[in-house]
């Protein structure tokens, strides 16, 4: 968390000392401080792994809108034509997520892809109760969710 604040404190810098307050070089001024982020980080130890980290965030999201896009593609396919196609149904999600963020963080993208909604967690927190509009394969269902899941783990471990 050190680095994004720095990086985005840097990025300020950037904006400020140009004299330039657009977003574009506000993005400009992020990429400047990234940049400086992976030359100075072996020597300030608070800095450790945060480049490694931002990649893995851009590769997430979009992978994320992917995902998005195609589920809503589907649903809209399943409204627009006249026979319904959809299957809904329950389905258990084994958890990898312990902390109660990485579960929230997987449960809501979960919820926020078309066609699935979470639930409930079990009590002891290792099951995810997930409401899917398509539940034709439900093997196929649960790898995908389970993808979405490990991905989204990437993140903070």
């Amino acid at each position: 968390m050190t680095g994004a604040i720095w990086n985005l404190l840097l990025a300020l810098a950037w904006v400020v000392l140009s004299g330039n307050f657009s977003g574009l070089n506000l993005v400009m001024g992020l990429v400047l401080g990234y940049i400086t982020m992976v030359l100075i980080e072996h020597q300030v130890e608070s800095l450790a792994g945060y480049p490694a980290r931002v990649p893995r965030i851009l590769r997430f999201i979009g992978f994320f809108i992917s995902e998005l896009v195609l589920a809503n593609l589907k649903v809209a396919y399943d409204i627009l034509t006249p026979p319904w196609h959809m299957k809904p149904g329950v389905i258990a999600l084994p958890l990898e997520a312990r902390t109660e963020l990485e579960i929230t963080l997987v449960a809501n993208l979960i919820s926020l892809t078309p066609g699935t909604l979470s639930l409930d967690v079990s009590d002891d927190r290792k099951v995810l109760y997930i409401h899917a509009m398509f539940l034709d394969d439900e093997e196929e269902l649960r790898r995908n969710l389970k993808e979405m899941e490990c991905r989204a783990l990437e993140l903070f471990r």
